[in-house]
């Protein structure tokens, strides 16, 4: 989305197209469920075995997903753990379903 066009959209539409840009691409998609599932945290180089892309290229999407606050991320020495921020995954699920409900719910009128 261009800058030049965020300002004729609503605080809401821009929100979800942020949300959704996140989840719109196979290999972010794949980032959150393995973070999701590490119990303890996960660091880069555990996504660049499991994902399969390089280092910089995850370290890009990591960058995305921290742009909405999916992701909370602590120090271990010289590397970063992440992990999902569950509040903001509820708050992105909530968001989502409500799109789809009331965009339903317009469309059986």
């Amino acid at each position: 989305m261009g800058t030049t066009k965020v300002n004729i959209h609503d605080t809401e539409n821009n929100h979800l197209a942020k949300v959704s840009k996140v989840f719109s691409h196979p290999a972010r998609v794949a980032i959150i469920k393995y973070i999701s599932a590490c119990n303890s945290g996960c660091i880069c180089n555990d996504l660049v075995e499991e994902i399969g892309l390089a280092q910089p290229t995850i370290s890009q999407h990591l960058s995305e997903i921290k742009k909405i606050g999916l992701l909370d991320q602590s120090a271990h020495g010289k590397s970063l753990s992440y992990s999902i921020n569950t509040e903001k995954l509820n708050a992105c699920r909530r968001l989502i379903n409500d799109f789809f409900v009331k965009t339903q719910v317009s469309a059986s009128r």
